[in-house]
């Protein structure tokens, strides 16, 4: 069978499942029938780090049902996914509704060279990670305009900026809040067996650096020769709608737009650079954890809505301040089905966790691999396959590693492993599989996004989609780690595979 061939039956196998939102019902069905099944034979593990026992939780308990009717509408209204869309959904609607994408994108295609543009898409999806959810909710569907003006299929925009996004989570060329927080989780782990030792938020980063390029590169690679020619052509239409030259208005509205961004741009340098800026963590100073990079999404929704009405104003496309309004109502009202589809996925998530059944099968597959006697490389391999495994079952990167670190960090610590090299492993595993399972909040995001160009699409059309990227990815990414392991070479400032000095 060929590999197109495979990936078509994935895919029908897929899309034979039901509506993303009814699959999410019937998830949280399940979550519910197992809590009580698993809970009655006292299904549980110790957790590594506290001692404390982690046994199943019966949710078809009165316990259950009580949290169950308190919390579902907090469930609903606080899942990230839910607030972050329909605020970026609404900054970047005026900007679309009033021309100014279409401009923006007309003219990145005709100034970016055709053989670097999915390139190009990928890599600015792994360094959108420093920006927290932004590459979900503006890159993606950016991309998917991006290659319709370049008369490719807007379904691979979509696979190669979720491939950067998800797939490269761990992979960019800045250290980031992620990397600050994993290193933390590593330092407390390592402590188990070699007090005082620190694990820098720049252990990684010569890696990660490496892996940008490598995670790049692939991602377009497989972009190219897997995805892009399974998909049909765009309608010539829809390209030449899409290509129209740019009027004198539009010139002018550009040129108004671009003065708008500069002012913008120097006011956020304002708030940030000096060290008491107005944008910076006003207890530490800090830039990373300030609340400009946690409100990145609001920035950029603001951002957006008011290039929007500036290009639309100045291009003669508003012929009032308010015109703005309807391209907001327009593009929320096209989110219906989004938020039908988050509120059964919100429930489910919510309801996994309470039944602890996440937290224990990752505490006891750990246990499992503990057991083994591996060399170092092979040990770590295991690893990442065991981190990609679980990932299909548990979204949040730092739950899981406060989950396992425990385990994993003082055994290959004692094996003569650091703790870095540890943590990087666990990050290959834990990015690679993001893109193909769809417990992953922003799957359903992504399938929203697919239906804007294809109806039929659904959760096997994302598989199907996905899958090569994640194979790719994890092979690929998985050889760099054992080339550097067998190399020796240092993973970041101080940080080498191997302990110096012994465990």
């Amino acid at each position: 069978m060929t590999l197109n061939g495979l990936l078509s039956r994935i895919e029908r196998a897929g899309n034979r499942l039901p509506d993303p939102a009814m699959l999410f019902v019937w998830l949280c069905l399940a979550v519910l029938g197992l809590s009580a099944l698993l809970a009655a034979v006292d299904f549980g593990a110790v957790h590594p780090l506290t001692g404390e026992r982690i046994a199943a939780t019966n949710l078809l308990s009165v316990f259950g049902l009580h949290r169950i009717l308190t919390q579902t509408v907090e469930n609903f209204v606080s899942f990230a996914p839910v607030g972050t869309v329909l605020v970026a959904v609404m900054g970047i609607g005026v900007a679309e509704h009033a021309g100014l994408l279409a401009v923006i994108l007309r003219a990145i295609v005709v100034n970016t060279p055709r053989r670097l543009l999915t390139f190009t898409v990928v890599l600015a999806g792994a360094l959108s990670s420093l920006a927290a959810d932004t590459g979900y909710v503006v890159l993606i569907p950016l991309a998917a305009l991006v290659f319709l003006s370049a008369g490719r299929h807007p379904l691979a925009g979509i696979a190669a900026a979720f491939a950067g996004v998800a797939g490269g989570f761990s992979a960019n060329l800045l250290i980031g809040p992620l990397d600050v927080l994993l290193a933390g989780l590593s330092t407390e782990a390592a402590a188990l067996a070699r007090p005082g030792y620190t694990v820098s938020a720049a252990g990684n980063y010569y890696f990660l650096v490496v892996s940008t390029l490598l995670v790049s590169l692939a991602g377009a690679w497989v972009t190219e020769n897997i995805v892009q020619p399974r998909l049909p052509k765009p309608p010539t239409s829809a390209v030449a709608e899409e290509m129209k030259p740019l009027s004198a208005a539009d010139r002018r509205g550009l040129r108004a737009t671009g003065l708008f961004t500069l002012a913008f741009v120097l006011l956020l340098l304002a708030g940030l650079i000096p060290e008491g800026g107005a944008l910076r963590d006003p207890a530490t100073g800090s830039v990373l954890r300030s609340p400009f990079i946690g409100g990145i999404v609001t920035v950029i929704a603001v951002y957006a809505a008011l290039a929007g009405i500036v290009f639309g104003r100045c291009s003669g496309r508003y012929a009032t301040v308010g015109a703005f309004l309807d391209g907001m109502e327009k593009h929320i009202a096209a989110m219906a089905a989004y938020l039908v589809l988050m509120f059964f996925a919100a429930q489910f998530v919510s309801y996994f966790a309470w039944s602890n059944l996440g937290a224990v099968l990752a505490i006891r597959g750990a246990g499992l691999l503990a057991e083994a006697r591996l060399h170092p490389g092979a040990l770590l391999a295991a690893f990442i396959v065991m981190a990609a495994a679980i990932n299909l079952f548990i979204g949040s990167a730092s739950a899981k590693w406060a989950l396992i670190a425990p385990i994993f960090v003082p055994m290959f610590l004692l094996s003569g492993i650091s703790p870095e090299a540890t943590q990087m492993a666990y990050r290959i595993g834990d990015s690679a599989t993001n893109i193909v399972t769809p417990l992953m909040p922003y799957f359903g995001v992504v399938v929203a996004f697919a239906r804007q160009y294809d109806k039929t699409a659904g959760v096997g059309t994302i598989i199907a989609m996905m899958l090569p990227y994640s194979v790719v990815f994890l092979c690929a990414w998985s050889l760099l780690l054992l080339l550097w392991v067998a190399l020796a070479w240092p993973l970041g400032p101080g940080a080498g595979v191997y302990l110096q000095g012994g465990a």
